[in-house]
């Protein structure tokens, strides 16, 4: 079984390459992110003509979260407990969706951005990052044998060697002390990065941003990952990060993650 996450930044806009994707990344489930569009813009056809079975949760031009399976998606879940809202009044943000694929638990994640430090987004992505520690600590607690992937755009880079410069980032979000020990905290609940083993760093990325030539410049982010629970951790027996899916005219800014299972 193949699991991959996507920050596809726009599923209209590159409806055609997502296809083309998945034909050759030939995966069995995929988390995406930044869709960008409502449920009723959804492009149901780009997956279902593949024989995926999808799900979508979009509110508005911004955010938006999908898991399309070929091997089954059931119990489908918008939010989780206690995910935090945005705006005023807060209102919860189309971030987080979860299914069951194939026996595996697979929950897409586009945690929020954070803006600036001093910026009262950042003080809300913490907050969204620990209710998710919470309710994914809760889930293990309900069941410490479940196959639970938290798979997504996390915006935020673990290490040092997850950006191409650390004095770039001096004062700046995605490698703050807060945010890494955020992260770390839904590590410590009983997951595990199972990519990075497998496609160790420094200098592997899986963003580049499209001013300044990021991209041929190498000057990339790694913020995507698959988080696993102790049983699915135990299944992985390889991953990679497709680079080649960001070349090219149209390309999302993200490249694929991808997982496999044994």
């Amino acid at each position: 079984m193949r699991v991959a996450t996507w920050n596809v930044n726009s599923v209209r806009a590159r409806g055609d390459r997502i296809a083309a994707w998945l034909e050759r990344a030939d995966v069995d489930v995929v988390a995406i992110q930044e869709t960008k569009c409502r449920d009723d813009q959804f492009p149901e056809s780009v997956f279902t003509g593949l024989g995926y079975e999808v799900a979508h949760h979009g509110l508005s031009q911004w955010n938006g979260v999908a898991v399309a399976s070929r091997v089954g998606l059931t119990d489908v879940q918008v939010a989780f407990p206690g995910q935090p809202g945005w705006g005023d009044p807060a209102a919860a943000e189309a971030r987080a969706i979860g299914a069951t694929c194939g026996g595996v638990r697979v929950w897409s994640l586009y945690v929020p951005n954070g803006r600036e430090v001093d910026d009262p987004h950042y003080v809300y992505k913490l907050e969204w990052l620990e209710q998710l520690r919470a309710a994914a600590r809760d889930w293990l607690a309900e069941d410490p044998g479940a196959q639970i992937a938290l798979c997504g755009d996390w915006n935020v880079a673990p290490e040092d060697g997850d950006v191409w410069d650390m004095a770039e980032f001096e004062g700046k979000t995605h490698v703050t002390k807060l945010e890494r020990d955020a992260f770390r905290a839904v590590v410590e609940a009983g997951y595990t990065d199972v990519v990075r083993p497998h496609a160790p760093g420094p200098g592997v990325y899986t963003y580049w941003d499209y001013k300044g030539l990021s991209f041929p410049k190498r000057k990339g982010m790694r913020i995507d990952f698959l988080l696993a629970s102790p049983a699915l951790a135990a299944r992985v027996s390889g991953a990679r990060i497709d680079r080649d899916e960001r070349k090219g005219k149209g390309a999302s800014d993200h490249a694929p993650v991808i997982v496999e299972l044994a």
